[in-house]
């Protein structure tokens, strides 16, 4: 009877286990998902090592982000992302395999939308040739070559708040809808 009775205990503590399992999987992928700040390229929005929380929404539906959304994005734009990455890049997956997480998931602010014009020149920003009045920048770009970018249907345009400290679209290019991984919802 104690036998019996131990058994369904346990039966009881593996279903809450998987299901814990199962709706974490379902809410990592699908809903929200914490990321961390690695480096200095947004600030002073965002600090180094600051614990962020992004909406999936995006990701998901492959919905286009807003002008200044703070998004975060896969970096690995030369190669197509699949629903397994998702299921690979979970943290709880993450931490089971023992893997470490790359540095390939970037902080950055949405600065073109497919069909823009972007150009840097003279330490400045213009998108379709309106300069854009930056408020959350850390300071002003060093002036380097003028450099123009057309966005391509589907894709985003990113760049940090910590412009002359940031690997962003400027490096990478414009960056597919679908890896953008999210939204921050700080």
């Amino acid at each position: 009877m104690k036998r019996k009775r131990w058994w369904k205990e346990l039966g009881g503590w593996g279903f809450s286990i998987a299901l814990g399992f199962v709706l974490s999987m379902i809410i990592g992928i699908f809903i929200i998902q914490p990321y961390k700040v690695d480096g200095h390229s947004m600030e002073p929005t965002l600090n180094d090592n600051q614990r962020i929380y992004a909406w999936k929404f995006t990701h998901v539906l492959e919905k286009l982000p807003a002008y200044g959304d703070i998004v975060i994005i896969d970096s690995r734009v030369d190669r197509s992302r699949t629903f397994w990455d998702d299921v690979k890049e979970h943290p709880i997956i993450t931490w089971l395999s023992g893997g470490e997480e790359d540095d390939v998931f970037y902080v950055k602010r949405v600065i073109g939308l497919p069909g823009d014009t972007i150009e840097v020149k003279d330490g400045h920003v213009f998108r379709n040739g309106q300069q854009l009045q930056e408020s959350y920048i850390k300071e002003q770009m060093d002036a380097g070559a003028a450099q123009v970018w057309e966005v391509p249907e589907n894709h985003v345009f990113v760049m940090g708040d910590n412009r002359n400290n940031s690997n962003d679209s400027r490096s990478i290019g414009p960056v597919p809808l679908d890896h953008v991984m999210g939204i921050d919802s700080f």
